[in-house]
């Protein structure tokens, strides 16, 4: 879809949950734009920012020394009122309020819903994928992930080495929504026994329980189950392991943690190419479309058809995983 005017000025915002990349975007964004001779302004706090008029001018020196901070410079909020045609509507007049022809979206996909509504109500949009959890079909990659998937991967680590010593059992919770792409990389990362996702556990504990019992014989020291949020209620499920067992069974949810520190290399490079190509697609006259990573290469794409995709969790990621448990001998469906 083309855009509806000339554009002269970019609003930026960050919205739904912030991801470590967020900055290196946003910087991206305004600096990219101010090259191409564009007025940048900095929408703070997301929707709920835009609505109440939250809105700043955006320099090069607003961004510098960002590219190494984790959550957003910009802040980020959830907006129920945004997902009302009442609340669509005054953000749009808040936008055409303060000149801002054009809105790049930093976010995951309650975000890209945004501003696909926004661009129905005459606002150039261009969203680009920011969420730790890995959910945007559109994208084999989004903003955050590989910081997010890091940290985790390093406090399960720690976590490994108590319940060594100790011969335990552990429920490590990790975030994602009701996506288990973190969870999976960590079973994988961390060599997790059991890793319970959102897309594929059947709720089947005794099969748990009876793994943990036959390593046990085998003499394993430690159990390690990665359980995705979208299962939780971790702390219950490591009391009812331990009554069954006998075992000494703990629970570790890992948190938003996952969502802080300083982004990776990937997550900043990333991050910038995308902030980047996002205003260079609303230069070129584009509007209602979303940045990707695909096959090597960083596209665009429309909004509506990015909303549409589902994404699933690779078969063969998920039967590898347990082919390299120390439950090779099990089979995962």
């Amino acid at each position: 879809m083309t855009a509806n005017k000339e554009i002269k000025t970019i609003g930026v915002l960050t919205s739904g949950g912030d991801a470590p990349g967020m900055n290196a975007a946003i910087r991206a964004v305004v600096r990219r734009g101010l090259s191409r001779d564009i007025n940048m302004k900095g929408i703070k706090k997301g929707y709920s920012g835009l609505i109440n008029e939250e809105i700043i001018d955006m320099t090069a020196v607003n961004v510098s020394d960002t590219i190494q901070r984790g959550g957003t410079i910009l802040q980020t909020a959830r907006c129920a009122e945004m997902r009302t045609p009442e609340g669509q509507q005054a953000a749009a007049d808040v936008c055409k309020k303060h000149g801002i022809d054009a809105l790049v979206v930093i976010g995951g996909d309650g975000s890209f819903a945004g501003a696909q509504k926004l661009a129905n109500l005459g606002i150039n949009t261009v969203g680009v994928p920011g969420t730790i959890d890995l959910d945007i079909a559109c994208s084999e990659y989004t903003i955050g992930f590989d910081t997010a998937v890091n940290t985790a991967m390093e406090a399960i680590d720690k976590v490994r080495d108590t319940s060594t010593s100790h011969e335990r059992v552990s429920v490590i919770e990790v975030m994602g929504r009701n996506a288990g792409y973190l969870a999976l990389w960590c079973g994988i990362a961390n060599g997790a026994e059991d890793i319970l996702l959102p897309e594929k556990y059947d709720y089947d504990e005794q099969k748990i329980i009876n793994n943990i019992i036959d390593n046990r014989k085998k003499g394993k020291k430690h159990h390690i189950i990665i359980n995705a949020e979208g299962i939780g209620h971790s702390e219950a499920m490591a009391k009812r392991i331990e009554a069954a067992t006998g075992i000494e069974t703990r629970a570790t949810i890992l948190g938003h943690m996952q969502r802080g520190g300083t982004p990776t290399c990937k997550d900043r490079v990333y991050a910038s190419i995308m902030g980047a190509k996002a205003v260079d697609v609303l230069l070129e006259g584009k509007t209602k479309r979303v940045i990707c990573y695909r096959d090597g290469e960083y596209i665009d794409m429309d909004i509506n058809e990015a909303l549409a995709m589902k994404k699933t969790i690779s078969e063969y990621q998920f039967e590898v995983s347990y082919s390299l448990s120390h439950n090779y001998s099990k089979n995962p469906k």
